[in-house]
């Protein structure tokens, strides 16, 4: 599974903040998170002056993924494309055996299960 976050922020700063929180969905939801951001500018539209991006893949941070390392990143602040293998294999073993087991602690008793049929 994956989450697409494509976002705009003006310094990096406000990446920053993107990047957190695109980090704790992929620890929360224990899925593979993409950002994808704007960068450059567009000198003749108002507010989009400057911009500020890093796209990347994250991973959970979680077992069978090594700590620290995204699964593909591209450098700062530069138009480019990125590419990634994801594991489904590897995201079935975090939820598994990871240290993380959000998925297998809900309490479909309080608020459903999400699924339907």
């Amino acid at each position: 599974m994956i989450q697409f976050v494509p976002f705009c922020t003006d310094d990096r700063n406000g990446f920053i903040r993107v990047r957190y929180c695109c980090a704790a969905r992929t620890i929360e939801n224990q899925i593979y998170v993409t950002m994808s951001g704007m960068c450059g500018s567009l000198p003749n539209v108002g507010n989009m002056d400057v911009q500020y991006a890093q796209g990347a893949v994250l991973p959970p941070f979680d077992l069978p993924f090594v700590w620290n390392r995204m699964q593909a990143e591209a450098k700062p602040n530069v138009e480019t494309m990125i590419a990634a293998d994801v594991s489904q294999a590897s995201l079935a073993e975090a939820r598994l055996r990871g240290t993380v087991q959000n998925l297998s602690n809900r309490r479909t008793d309080l608020y459903g299960s999400g699924r339907k049929g």
